[in-house]
């Protein structure tokens, strides 16, 4: 599908065969996530993004990576739809695609809201540009955030959009990235998936909560960077946004080994760091568990297991 001067892909690229494996990863990359706080206006949100971009690329930033909902956080269904992206009509693709022209970088828009043909439900979206601007992968949040948390905030994603079945890999120079957004974090399955089908790189673009982030958000990211040994990238939304709902921030870096190698804080900004992927392979190399995998059969009750031994 062509957007005037933007490719968006099928879902060809899906996990939906098994994939050869990349050779593995050398050399190194610098990352960067940014963190912002988004409102209900897209092109308002836009004009304060692109120039972030291009502060990353100044700083050496080869990987830019924005959060979910990266130019609009809006509540009410609605406007939320009006405002949503048009793939045959795009507002915001082309002007991403124009930045990682521009700077010459590996860019994921962490997710955009995005209209589907003959849907009522929107795609939470997350979109990987090469540095021409060709978006070489897409991918649709597939796990749904429907919770009511003990402060009283609720939260029912699957009413306004429509969840994604396909798991996602991309190759770039700097390795194999596997695509995922906030809450696909606690689905662990998901990652082991994409690690196993050779990404050594995974991305969560996020806007977590403020509970759910305080309680869970370093823990998830590092045990998933730890199972899988892999470098996991994860930009955060951060602040309060349209009708007092407030994200947590902390965009993370972590390396294969749980090390944190950054941490964004609570504030707007940018945070950066080099990864060594040759600690992809060490990490895996110490501990192969990719490799142990074993076959077993639902759960049982222990003592109506077949065969039970008979004493006395």
């Amino acid at each position: 599908m062509t957007l005037g001067q933007v490719t968006v892909p099928s879902h060809a690229d899906a996990i939906t065969d098994p994939v050869p494996s990349p050779a593995p990863a050398v050399g190194k990359v610098k990352v960067a996530c940014l963190q912002v706080s988004a409102g209900p206006d897209p092109a308002a949100n836009l004009e304060t993004l692109l120039p972030m971009i291009r502060q990353a690329r100044d700083a050496g930033a080869e990987f830019i990576l924005t959060p979910e909902n990266v130019v609009m956080i809006e509540p009410r269904r609605g406007p939320k739809f009006a405002k949503a992206e048009d793939e045959a009509h795009p507002a915001i693709l082309p002007a991403l695609a124009e930045a990682a022209r521009e700077t010459g970088a590996w860019l994921l828009a962490g997710s955009l809201a995005v209209k589907v043909p003959g849907e009522d439900r929107l795609a939470n979206r997350s979109y990987l540009f090469d540095p021409t601007g060709g978006i070489i992968a897409r991918y649709d949040k597939i796990h749904m955030f429907d919770v009511q948390l003990a402060n009283g905030e609720s939260y029912k994603e699957s009413n306004q959009f429509r969840p994604g079945n396909k798991a996602v890999v991309a190759d770039t120079p700097f390795g194999r990235i596997g695509m995922t957004i906030c809450y696909d974090l606690r689905f662990g399955q998901l990652y082991r998936a994409l690690a196993q089908a050779g990404a050594g790189i995974l991305t969560v673009p996020s806007a977590f909560t403020v509970p759910t982030g305080q309680a869970h958000w370093h823990t998830l990211l590092k045990a998933r960077a730890i199972e899988n040994g892999c470098f996991v990238l994860a930009p955060a939304q951060t602040g309060t946004h349209a009708e007092g709902r407030a994200t947590y921030g902390h965009s993370l870096i972590v390396a294969p080994w749980g090390e944190v190698l950054a941490d964004g804080g609570g504030e707007v900004g940018i945070v950066m760091a080099e990864l060594d992927l040759a600690e992809i392979a060490k990490a895996r190399a110490m501990v192969p568990s990719l490799t142990h995998d074993r076959d077993w059969s639902h759960p049982i009750l222990g003592m109506e297991a077949p065969n039970k031994p008979i004493y006395g």
